[in-house]
């Protein structure tokens, strides 16, 4: 049987580079062989509290070297990582320690107070990161190495921010997470041991957690933490610690991009990542032009590990488009509407985006019937709508429940929304479908306005109408100071239709 550990990513690191830097967070600066030597003896708390391989540990934490260390501690111990997201509130994180079954909640002390209610509420013991966790690692007999786990094993359970229902856990091995780093480290990537990554992306979340940390790990490079993204903070530490790695989401690049006029040094940018929702190209193109760096934008979800595609240097990058495939990962487009089974389409049409390969997970916690319907015929279904080109790149046009049909015919947001994105006073835009008793549904664009800019609605409905088809211009405008985004960082569009559909 073949044995793989996630935690192997650290612990090799720690023999091949122990003195080179690891992690870096505020005045904290630690090499491999540190971190792993925490992570070890937190391990040895961890079993000392009872943790048995297999068993589910909830983290709660900011991006702060808790993270990582508690991270990998549990996966030295056996554990399966369950990582919660900060912005739940009690009651959703109750849910997640229930269904995840978890035994154990380590909470960092600025989420205490929540992770505790929660806790209590379950009857999930907790200790808090930091003081109480660093005792009882300094008093138990830390772990020789890492437990050893079949490469098939949970190794961590991610809870999806469910667009329909309660959140699902989606259970990922650690031959799933071992591959995604390694595959995005050096074959998407060219990620070199001497390269400085920012991780802002939160760790909690799968792309953090997997291209930010885990890939960067992979490589043997150097993670800067950044507990809370703030655009001129992020460029100002980006400088000072010579970062030329940024992984992050379009919402990231916007600021980024209009941060950098008032920055009084740039960093020198090797690679960027971008991904977690659609980058409109006028996004990527200000960006570029600011910074001199190009991003690759990719794709993944959750149930991926997370990621599926990316514009990779090896195959050449096309503005707009999400790449090709990871090595060892097939994305094709299938007819949407076909239940049951995969029936997938030639170059060019539009379907639905699935998904096989090494990172496909394992499936729902604890829910067959949703995990049969997800993944059919060994592919894995995603909910997005998609095409591919003749050149083998791809591109998402929406998401199946996203698509807006107004009268009778369909409107893709992401379509609307790259237009509207060029127009010079708007800073960020959402379009999504409000019921309409005439047409169904009528395009609704809500927008941030650009700073300084005095936008009229009715003006940019009669700009709309000169770049998009007749059925495609946003009849209504609604003006927000910001666009509402979940824990990782993506607009959440069915918060937009319930505030506007009144």
């Amino acid at each position: 049987m073949a044995t793989l550990s996630l935690a192997v990513i650290l612990a090799e690191n720690a023999r091949r580079r122990p003195e080179k830097t690891a992690l870096i967070e505020g005045e904290r600066r630690l090499t491999f062989a540190e971190v792993w030597r925490q992570a070890l003896a937190q391990a040895g708390a961890l079993a000392g509290l009872g943790v048995a391989p297999g068993d589910r540990v909830a983290l709660m934490a900011p991006n702060t070297a808790e993270f990582p260390l508690a991270y990998y501690a549990v996966a030295a111990a056996g554990g399966v990582v369950v990582p919660v997201h900060l912005l739940l509130s009690p009651p959703e994180v109750e849910h997640v320690l229930r269904d995840s079954g978890a035994t154990l909640l380590l909470v960092h002390p600025a989420q205490a107070q929540t992770g505790r209610a929660a806790a209590e509420a379950t009857g999930v013991r907790v200790v808090t990161l930091g003081e109480e966790f660093d005792k009882l690692a300094a008093n138990a007999d830390p772990l020789p190495s890492y437990v050893t786990r079949a490469a098939d094993d949970p190794a961590v359970v991610f809870y999806t921010s469910g667009t329909t229902g309660v959140p699902k856990g989606a259970v990922l091995s650690h031959f799933n997470l071992v591959m995604n780093a390694t595959v995005n480290a050096f074959d998407a990537n060219d990620i070199r041991p001497d390269d400085i990554a920012l991780g802002a992306l939160p760790l909690f979340h799968a792309f953090g957690q997997t291209v930010s940390m885990n890939s960067t790990w992979r490589a043997g490079a150097t993670l800067v933490l950044l507990p809370r993204f703030d655009a001129a903070r992020a460029i100002e530490l980006m400088v000072a610690e010579k970062v030329n790695t940024f992984h992050g989401v379009p919402t990231m690049f916007v600021s980024l991009a209009a941060a950098a006029a008032d920055a009084p040094a740039l960093p020198e940018l090797r690679v960027c990542i971008s991904g977690g929702a659609s980058l409109p190209v006028a996004v990527l193109e200000r960006f570029e032009a600011a910074f001199g760096a190009r991003i690759h934008e990719g794709y993944g979800l959750s149930e991926t590990s997370p990621t599926a595609t990316v514009n990779q240097p090896w195959f050449g990058t096309k503005a707009g488009t999400i790449g090709h495939p990871l090595w060892g990962v097939d994305v094709e487009i299938a007819r949407a509407e076909t239940e049951g089974r995969i029936e997938l389409l030639p170059p060019g049409e539009l379907g639905e985006v699935v998904i096989r390969g090494h990172n496909v997970f394992s499936g729902y916690l604890g829910r067959p019937e949703a995990t049969a319907e997800a993944v059919v015929d060994g592919w894995f279904r995603t909910g997005d709508l998609g095409t591919k080109d003749e050149e083998g790149f791809l591109r998402i046009v929406d998401r199946k429940k996203d698509v807006i049909i107004r009268g009778g015919y369909n409107v893709y947001p992401r379509e609307v929304e790259e237009v509207l994105m060029r127009h010079p006073d708007i800073a960020q835009v959402a379009v999504i479908g409000l019921p309409d008793e005439l047409h169904g549904e009528e395009v609704c664009a809500v927008v941030v306005p650009a700073p300084g800019a005095s936008v009229d609605a009715a003006a940019l409905t009669e700009w709309s109408k000169e770049h998009l088809g007749r059925h495609k211009y946003p009849r209504r405008v609604e003006f927000t100071d910001a666009l509402p985004l979940g824990p990782s960082m993506k607009v959440l569009k069915r918060e937009l239709r319930t505030r506007y559909a009144g």
